[in-house]
């Protein structure tokens, strides 16, 4: 699965969006969709000790993310998160929690609104009108 970080866990990312990113003169945060599934035996080690809840919560709090929910994926706990990022040395603080807490697998793409899809409109034209 993607990339392998933090003493092998994994994060898939999508690094050329997040260069974009750094190489901007003002950076405006951009929209990361942030899917992060739980490892089985450490969510479970948390849920015995009464502790899963309030760590899951605790990460969401420091991440103060636009939208989170929580689902079954595959079998394991899953979080989809929605988080604004300026730069991409921010992923870490974003990754990290998940990891030591949970061993979790971690996925970050940039994500768009509709908003963001019209403002695209004449790139998107450019590129059918030379490609398509």
């Amino acid at each position: 699965m993607g990339n392998s970080l933090y003493g092998g866990r994994s994060a898939r990312i999508d690094w050329v969006q997040i260069e974009r990113v750094k190489h901007q003169k003002e950076a405006t945060p951009m929209r990361f969709f942030v899917k992060v599934r739980l490892d089985v035996e450490a969510a479970n080690d948390l849920a015995r000790q009464g502790k899963l809840g309030s760590t899951i919560q605790s990460i969401v709090e420091d991440l103060k993310p636009e939208a989170a929910y929580f689902v079954a994926d595959e079998g394991q706990r899953t979080a989809y998160l929605v988080i604004d990022m300026k730069d991409p040395s921010e992923l870490p603080a974003v990754a990290e929690p998940w990891f030591l807490a949970f061993s979790a697998d971690i996925e970050a793409q940039p994500a768009m609104v509709a908003e963001d899809l019209a403002k695209a409109g004449p790139d998107i034209e450019r590129a059918v009108k030379k490609y398509g």
